[in-house]
């Protein structure tokens, strides 16, 4: 059994089975990490003897016949931006680097109350702000596949440590595109949830208490090395939990075993007016192709009549609404409050309208970002798209309009470029439906080749 590029379902398991034990599945992961982390600096703030604890802790209560979680004894990562008690959390910005907070975030307590060892958190973008994760206090994550070729961020670490074996599962925030993109980067798998689904409470450091901002747009959601465990992870942490309203209370349900044949699945290589690189928008229609000769019903999406591009600029303004909200002293001109009940406006628009689209198709395939891992560059150069230069700005904007309307969308492994590097494509679905869009992902796994390993790992 390799034991640090085995799923979470297959380490839990074997733990369960008593066929090693968590102190072993630790050991491995760490050595893992002291193997490879310095070149690609993806996990920090490691805490070896608090895991190593709590692991003589979970086989201890295996040996005296105790009830076991879904996570007894697996050890995993999250990204540097959950609240850990007796963990530093720093968001990559210098005036928290010796932030603690003095208990767990709500997803952190359900991941540990499911048997979970917390090893270390993962590097990310200062404050969550850029697609390269990079930061004063911990440098920069480089992608396991091309070291000279960003992971991505903000989730970039928990990306870069899930493909390299340093960690099964990772739990990461996704406001624009901020889980797909690492996710589609690194060759791994990655989950947004439907908006208010999975408790936001926690998210970032909070030591003044000042109350919660970020309450729309965002999500927490797993990244993992196969469907499957996409959907353990996803199930531990979403739901209501009796404390955050913003949760609404809708069943959470175990992933369906969906056949091909009962799917209608629509497909878009590009968005208009979105730049896309020529391998990916290949690999969703070839994908497409496959689809449909698996006896899916396939059809070319006919989108929303919608402009895209103003709802990037709107969705923007709102993060810079709540953002300014947040702010200790309020600007000289503080924005209206009307201006934000417009925004909201605008935004129902949109999401009523992606509503309407999935009533005809179960997903829609299309690009999670404009191209592969890029090399490392200052934010705001310009990335070369098949040898044409492109806005930096314009990286998230695939996933970034399923922030704005607020659906489940998954980034899952599809082959390589002709650069060798991990295509990511994006599956979307209706509002509220993870499980299904989850069934629909397992079923096209088979399609797409899954997880690769990459070479040096």
């Amino acid at each position: 059994m390799d034991l640090v590029f085995s799923s979470t379902i297959e380490l839990a398991t074997a733990i369960a089975a008593r066929k090693i034990s968590a102190v072993e599945a630790l050991d491995a992961h760490l050595a893992q990490i002291d193997a490879h982390n310095d070149a690609v600096n993806a996990v920090i703030s490691l805490d070896r003897e608090g895991a190593r604890e709590c692991a003589k802790k979970a086989d201890a209560a295996q040996a005296r016949g105790e009830a076991l979680g879904p996570l007894h004894g697996v050890p995993f990562t999250l990204k540097d931006m959950h609240d850990t008690s007796g963990m530093k959390t720093t968001v990559g910005f210098p005036p928290f680097a010796d932030y603690v907070a003095k208990q767990d975030s709500p997803v952190v307590a359900r991941l540990r109350a499911a048997g979970g060892v917390l090893m270390a958190k993962t590097n990310v973008a200062t404050m969550l702000s850029d697609w390269q994760s990079n930061n004063p206090l911990f440098g920069r994550t480089s992608n396991p596949w091309n070291l000279q070729r960003t992971a991505g961020g903000s989730s970039g670490g928990a990306a870069a440590a899930l493909c390299s074996g340093m960690t099964p599962f990772d739990v990461g925030t996704d406001m624009q595109d901020s889980i797909r993109l690492p996710a589609s980067f690194c060759g791994v798998y990655g989950l947004k949830p439907t908006e208010h689904r999975v408790s936001l409470a926690g998210v970032f450091p909070d030591p003044g208490g000042t109350a919660r901002s970020v309450r729309l747009m965002s999500c927490l959601g797993p990244l993992a090395r196969s469907v499957e465990d996409l959907a353990l992870i996803y199930q531990i942490i979403a739901g209501p939990n009796g404390s955050d309203t913003d949760l609404a209370p809708v069943p959470v349900e175990d992933m369906p075993s969906l056949d091909l044949k009962t799917l209608r699945i629509a497909f878009a290589p590009f968005f208009p007016g979105f730049p896309v690189a020529g391998d990916v928008s290949a690999a969703v229609e070839s994908l497409a192709r496959q689809l449909q000769s698996a006896g899916a019903v396939v059809e070319e999406a006919k989108l929303p009549k919608l402009d895209l591009h103003d709802d990037l600029e709107q969705g923007g303004a709102l993060i810079g609404m709540m953002l300014e909200a947040a702010q200790p002293e309020p600007p000289e001109e503080p924005t209206p409050v009307s201006r934000w009940f417009e925004a909201l406006a605008r935004r129902d628009k949109s999401i009523l309208a992606w509503d309407r689209f999935f009533e005809a198709y179960d997903a829609l395939i299309c690009p999670v970002a404009m191209t592969t891992a890029f090399p490392h560059c200052e934010p705001g150069t310009p990335i070369k798209v098949d040898g044409k230069e492109q806005n930096y700005w314009m990286l998230p904007a695939y996933g970034a309009v399923f922030n704005y309307s607020g659906h489940p969308a998954l980034s899952m492994p599809c082959g390589l470029d002709s650069t060798g590097l991990p295509i990511g494509l994006q599956l979307v679905g209706k509002r509220w439906s993870e499980s299904r869009l989850l069934g629909i992902a397992k079923a096209i796994e088979p399609l797409t080749g899954g997880f690769r390993r990459p070479p040096a790992y």
